[in-house]
């Protein structure tokens, strides 16, 4: 692994523990929701440094699977907070 991809993987490290902390402490579950999609981008970012520098193209299958889950996850999201706005209640 070259010294570019190291530093970017740290970096993209970082900001996953970082999204973490954002996950743990909110404060509004939007807040949380938008850390989790940052899981999900960064996760594939790093399936993608690590598939270039093993050169192993399934680990970019792995994060094109992984790129589209996120994306369902954010529309189920976006599809229950536009259902239920604050401050109405369930029946």
């Amino acid at each position: 692994m070259t010294l570019p991809m190291a530093l970017a993987s740290f970096w993209l490290l970082t900001m996953l523990g970082l999204g973490l902390l954002r996950i743990w402490r909110g404060p509004s579950v939007a807040d949380r929701m938008l850390a989790a999609q940052l899981f999900g981008t960064t996760g594939v970012a790093l399936l993608l440094i690590l598939a270039q520098s093993q050169a192993q193209s399934a680990l970019r299958d792995v994060a094109l699977a992984l790129s589209l889950l996120s994306v369902l996850a954010t529309v189920a999201f976006l599809t229950r907070v536009a259902g239920n706005p604050p401050g109405s209640t369930d029946d």
